[in-house]
Formats: structure tokens, sequence, C-alpha cells
């Protein structure tokens, strides 16, 4: 029985921290739908008396909203597929290549993890500058195509794969591009949607790099927009800002709704069977 009782207070405890965290979001999706003067009336009304589109509408006039989006779906991607493809790649050499050497170089993309921001974005931004990519998702996205995180959690995944299954392949002459690709990809694919997912939503929210680089408007990404567009109106149209912030919520929710069952996969699984 007083086991029972514990679970019980547990259980409220996690539903009393779910609805805490779920709050800021309800909130902002109502008010999304509500018009200027309601929302001032009771911007803490849950359910809009009358809800309306007109804020959507609204902003898909005001800005180009389709082009920032696309800019910020650009620059996510090409972030996302830069740090997975150099994360494997990386993460297969130090996992199965012996070199001089092997241990400091690790050690140097580790110790990467712990440099502040700060240190290195002005000497990024001159190097995007001399290269002309200023106001360009491109110059955005550069920088952040390599990641050390990716590595230690690919090689992490690559260390539950039976090494038997590489050194036989390897008997049998099978070169390790196809190794790589046939064997290590395949049986790693959960690792990489999810650490994948990861990046994708880091990218997609990105705001600090984003303002140095994208100078023009019609060169924003959706966090540079909602920030600019809540600066130009002074913070008063509320809805509409609110609108602004769940079309942003709305991919990454998409992306972990379709992959939900590879994302939960690989951050439960202890080994592969």
């Amino acid at each position: 029985m007083l086991t029972e009782k514990r679970n019980w207070g547990w259980h409220i405890l996690l539903i009393l921290i779910i609805l805490a965290i779920m709050l800021p979001v309800v909130f902002m999706i109502s008010n999304s739908f509500k018009t200027l003067q309601e929302s001032y009336h009771s911007i803490l009304q849950l359910i809009p008396s009358n809800p309306t589109l007109g804020n959507y509408l609204t902003l898909n006039k005001q800005i180009n909203l389709l082009r920032m989006v696309s800019n910020t779906f650009l620059m996510a991607m090409i972030v996302t597929l830069g740090k997975v493809g150099t994360g494997l790649l990386a993460a297969y050499a130090f996992q199965n290549f012996h070199f001089k050497g092997k241990q400091l170089i690790y050690f140097i993309f580790v110790a990467t993890i712990f440099v502040p921001f700060t240190t290195v974005m002005i000497p990024n931004y001159l190097v995007i500058a001399k290269m002309n990519l200023l106001n360009n998702v491109i110059g955005v996205a550069l920088p952040q195509m390599c990641d050390a995180t990716g590595i230690m959690l690919f090689i992490k995944a690559m260390e539950k794969i039976p090494s038997s299954l590489t050194e036989s392949a390897k008997v049998d002459g099978i070169p390790n591009r196809r190794i790589f690709m046939n064997i290590i990809i395949p049986l790693l694919k959960p690792s990489i949607i999810s650490v994948g997912a990861i990046f994708f939503i880091n990218s997609w929210n990105e705001y600090v790099w984003p303002t140095l680089v994208l100078k023009d408007k019609s060169s924003f990404t959706l966090p540079l927009a909602l920030q600019n567009y809540i600066s130009s109106e002074g913070g008063t149209n509320f809805p509409l800002a609110m609108a602004l912030a769940v079309i942003m919520i709305v991919p990454p929710l998409l992306i972990y709704m379709v992959f939900q069952k590879y994302i939960l996969n690989s951050i439960s699984s202890s080994g592969l069977k």
C-alpha cells in the first residue's frame, strides 16, 4: 500500500511538470488565433472566444513567409547533413583505423565542445565575409558543418556493432567504402535519425550566428523574422508574434512525429540484437 501511494505521488508530480511545460505552448497557440482586442482583454483565456486565422493571413501579406521558411529549412538541412556526414566519417575513422596521433586528434575534437561560441564568432564572421557569403544561408551553415558532439555519439553507437562483422568483411576483401555504406550505415540508422533530428532542431532555432551573417530581410530565417517583427511592432501586436512563433515550432514537431520510433529506439537501446 505504501509503495502504491509513493507511485501515485510520482505520477502526480510528473503530470504537474508536464502541465507546466505544455502551458506556454498552449498559451502561444491560443493567442495566435485571437484578435488583438481579445488578446488584450483575455490574454490568459486558453480557448479563444472567436477563433480566427487573420493573424496568419496578415503575416503572409506583411512578410515573405514562404521565403523565410525555405531559408530556415535550407540552412537547417545543410547543417544537419554536414554534421551527420562528417560525424559518421570521423567516427568510422577513429573506430576502425589506427594512425599516429589518433588519441591527440580525438582529444582536440572533444575539447572544441568546451570552447565558447563567442570566442570563434568573430573569426568565423571574418572568414565568411572574405568568402562573400554574407546575407547567404550558405554562410550561416558553412562554419557549423562539423560537430564534435556528433562524432562522439556516433563513436558510441559504432562501439555496439560487433567487431566480427567488419573484420570478416575485411578478410573477404571488401573495401572500407562498402563496409561503411553497406554495413555501418544500415546498422546505425536509428542513431543517425535521432542525432540528425537533434541537429536539425538546434539549427532551425539558431538565432545569434544568423543575426551576424544575415542583414538583408530577404535572407532572414524564421527566428530573425520573429525578433525583427517584434522589434518593428514594438511588441504591441502580440497575436501576430504568437502566430509566427507557432509557425516556427511546426516543422520540428512534425520531424519528431515522423521519426518518433527511431528517436525513442535510439535513446532506449542498450545494444544490438
